[in-house]
């Protein structure tokens, strides 16, 4: 099998039933809303030793107490930044306490190995979506049997690479350590040597481990199986190999030239999701079709074969009207159908906004906020971008996140909305910031709402599945349907990005 068929499968694969190929994907921009999670549980830890033992209300009675200025500007004033910078670094010494540093270090590691963990996961369900879809078989289905079957051996494999990374690269600092006791031209040319050994063993690792994780859901072997797996492929396919890792680069050069440019400008969301939703999907497709074709166990269709109205792809443009109706319709039919999700979780939200609100009195007037300063340069046609491409990932990552008892979905929202308290409390033109967020807002927190509703109602999904009184094809048709009702809270961001960007930071102005 060529490179060419396997991209052609891969892209038809994509087309038919697009939906029934992305929670496993979209799940990757839960992972860290989850192990946020974590990491608010550690923070909750720390802030309830730190009431218990009084500290927080030292700490509150020396800001009350000191008449601290407003923060400067650090790039105008930077003396006094720093002067400002050292007085209230006094008034928080009694923030820093060796249990809060005990209590950090195990929330770091705990958010650590639970986002280990969850890629591992994540990883075995994408690569069974991928063999399933290239076989035009039920893929979200297969891939919740993937994660059941094969997260041990995925992790196994990561946890190899990292070993092996780490190995080579101590072997090549003791070499050249040794080399430097000897004499230091020596220590030059081992250094020259090892680095060599070292590029060599680890590009060598990173080609065998590409494919590794396919073989393993492919053949359905354990992780020493896989690495076997994947050797044998790419001896009897050297040409195919190439071809994929030639893709891989150059796909990642694309994309690491794009972060640059995007970053540049001040849309660097917009990368991450085009990798989400498009680059990674289509590299695990024809992977996957590239070995599963040699192990012959993937026969797509023929793409000019007649195909049931379920699997038939429309044109482009057809797809995206479609599209477009079809997701706002999902919308408006959620909404109807769980109207107390949605006011669950609007009472976090607001919940979340007055916790902010209150947790920043005590910083009113020493530190501030100031939206027409973060408008200073404003683009339109790049800031619309970012924020709805920035948006969309927090809602997908905030409904998908639902699938792990809806605790990380309450604690996304509960979040958010302290945030935006924090800064409508610190904000020196309140008028200003309330008129900004107004013509927007109305679509967009609508959408965040949406999207927390979702990941309640794939929590309860997840529940009856666990306790045995829903079966698996009935979380993966709830997947499929989150992923349809997220079309249409996309459509809803992207109009509000564009409100964002060429309406909302200019309209009051004249008013104000």
């Amino acid at each position: 099998m060529d490179l060419s068929a396997a991209l052609r499968d891969a892209v038809l694969a994509a087309r038919r039933r697009p939906a029934d190929l992305l929670p496993f994907y979209v799940l990757a921009a839960a992972i860290p809303v989850i192990a946020r999670t974590v990491s608010f549980v550690g923070f909750a830890a720390i802030y309830a030793y730190l009431s218990f033992t009084g500290r927080t209300e030292r700490v509150r009675s020396a800001l009350a107490d000191r008449d601290l200025p407003a923060m400067p500007d650090p790039e105008t004033e930077p003396e006094a930044f720093g002067r400002w910078a050292s007085e209230v670094g006094a008034v928080l010494e009694p923030l820093f306490d060796p249990v809060v540093a005990v209590l950090l270090a195990v929330t770091i590691v705990l958010a650590l190995a639970v986002t280990v963990l969850l890629h591992a996961g994540v990883a075995a369900g994408q690569y069974a979506v991928c063999l399933a879809r290239l076989r035009d078989e039920r893929a979200t289905l297969a891939g919740i049997g993937g994660v059941r079957s094969h997260w041990l051996s995925i992790l196994v494999l990561s946890l190899l690479e990292f070993a092996v990374w780490i190995a080579v690269t101590l072997v090549a600092g003791v070499a050249i350590a040794v080399a430097a006791v000897v004499h230091p031209i020596l220590a030059v040319l081992v250094g020259l040597v090892a680095f060599l050994v070292w590029t060599v063993l680890l590009l060598a690792t990173r080609a065998v481990l590409a494919f590794a994780p396919v073989s393993v859901v492919v053949d359905d072997v354990g992780p020493l199986d896989g690495v076997a797996g994947a050797m044998a492929f790419i001896g009897a396919n050297p040409a195919e190999a190439l071809g994929y890792y030639a893709l891989a680069v150059a796909s990642l050069f694309l994309l690491a030239s794009a972060a640059g440019v995007a970053s540049f400008v001040g849309a660097p969301s917009v990368v991450g999701l085009a990798s989400l939703l498009v680059l990674a999907p289509g590299l695990d497709l024809i992977k996957t079709g590239l070995l599963g074709r040699w192990r012959g166990v993937v026969g797509f269709p023929d793409p000019n074969s007649p195909v049931d109205s379920s699997t038939r792809s429309d044109p482009p443009l057809v797809a995206v009207r479609g599209g477009v109706r079809n997701g706002l319709s999902e919308v408006l039919g959620f909404v109807r159908a769980a109207p107390g999700l949605h006011a669950l979780v609007l009472l976090v939200g607001v919940a979340g906004f007055a916790t902010g609100w209150n947790a920043a009195e005590p910083l009113a007037g020493v530190v501030t906020a100031s939206i027409l300063d973060r408008l200073s340069g404003h683009v339109p046609p790049v800031a619309a971008l970012e924020f709805f491409a920035n948006n969309l990932t927090v809602a997908l990552g905030t409904a998908l996140a639902g699938v792990a008892l809806g605790v990380p979905s309450i604690v996304a929202i509960w979040f958010n909305g302290f945030a935006f308290g924090i800064i409508f409390r610190l904000e020196v033109e309140l008028p200003a910031l309330l008129a900004f967020v107004l013509p927007h807002g109305v679509l967009e927190i609508p959408a965040l709402i949406v999207s927390g509703a979702l990941g309640l109602h794939l929590a309860r999904s997840g529940w009856r599945t666990w306790r045995g009184r829903a079966s698996r094809e009935s979380l993966a048709e709830d997947l499929v349907y989150a992923i349809r009702v997220l079309v249409g809270v996309g459509i809803l961001l992207f109009l509000a990005g564009l409100i964002e960007g060429f309406l909302s930071p200019y309209y009051f102005r004249p008013f104000l």
